[in-house]
């Protein structure tokens, strides 16, 4: 009796990335997911991300300036920020401090155009006559009339501890706004003579006098008002 020997089909048994890498799964995967609408963008999502460049060599990062003015801080493992020291009078440095310009507060140039066109009224509401100014004070600068001229010598001698002496410099003329100096008034520089004072020595006495005929009279008129209340009574 003769043996006859059977060959059985083998059945192969792949693993998943086996299948994935197949041809033949491939075309069946993909005729399979062509029906699914999502599925179909989502297999057009992936073929398109598959097309793009991982790094892109034309683009530049552009670093952004840092105007952070403060002290830089050292990073170390502390909870606690230690600045770092910042050493000033290193020998080839010269600091120059100077205590008046904290004191003195900034000032505008021709600020003094602020004050034109204010007029004084008395009491009654009624314009008051302004002064007239010596001859020797000539003002400075553009559209300067005596009035603004009257008004800012009034105002440096009521807020400024310095006398007044006017513009010393002569280029002021030529360029008031770089050689103008905000601390006197505008008027070119003056000297007051021994005669000028003397005349306004003068002045002071005769208003001091009209001013005491003034109240005298003004005295006299309550006593008689007064006495001519006591007699009707």
């Amino acid at each position: 009796m003769e043996r006859k020997s059977v060959t059985l089909p083998v059945k192969r048994i792949l693993s998943k990335p086996h299948i994935g890498r197949s041809p033949s799964s491939n075309l069946h995967t993909n005729a399979t997911l062509s029906h699914s609408p999502v599925a179909g963008r989502s297999l057009l999502k992936v073929q398109r991300n598959s097309h793009k460049p991982l790094y892109d060599s034309n683009h530049h990062i552009r670093a952004k300036p840092d105007l952070n003015t403060t002290l830089p801080v050292r990073q170390t493992a502390s909870i606690f920020k230690q600045p770092v020291t910042k050493v000033t009078n290193h020998p080839n440095n010269k600091v120059k401090t100077d205590p008046q310009k904290a004191v003195d507060q900034p000032r505008q140039l021709f600020w003094e155009r602020k004050l034109s066109g204010l007029n004084a009224f008395d009491i009654a509401e009624e314009l008051m006559k302004s002064m007239d100014l010596p001859k020797g004070l000539q003002g400075v600068g553009p559209s300067n009339s005596d009035k603004t001229l009257l008004s800012a010598i009034a105002s440096a001698l009521h807020t400024s501890p310095t006398p007044v002496t006017g513009q010393l410099t002569a280029a002021v003329e030529k360029n008031p706004g770089v050689w103008l100096n905000t601390a006197q008034p505008l008027c070119k520089a003056f000297v007051v003579t021994d005669d000028d004072i003397r005349k306004q020595e003068d002045l002071v006495q005769n208003v001091r006098r009209r001013l005491e005929e003034a109240l005298t009279a003004d005295k006299l008129a309550q006593i008689k008002d007064s006495g001519a209340d006591a007699a009707a009574g």
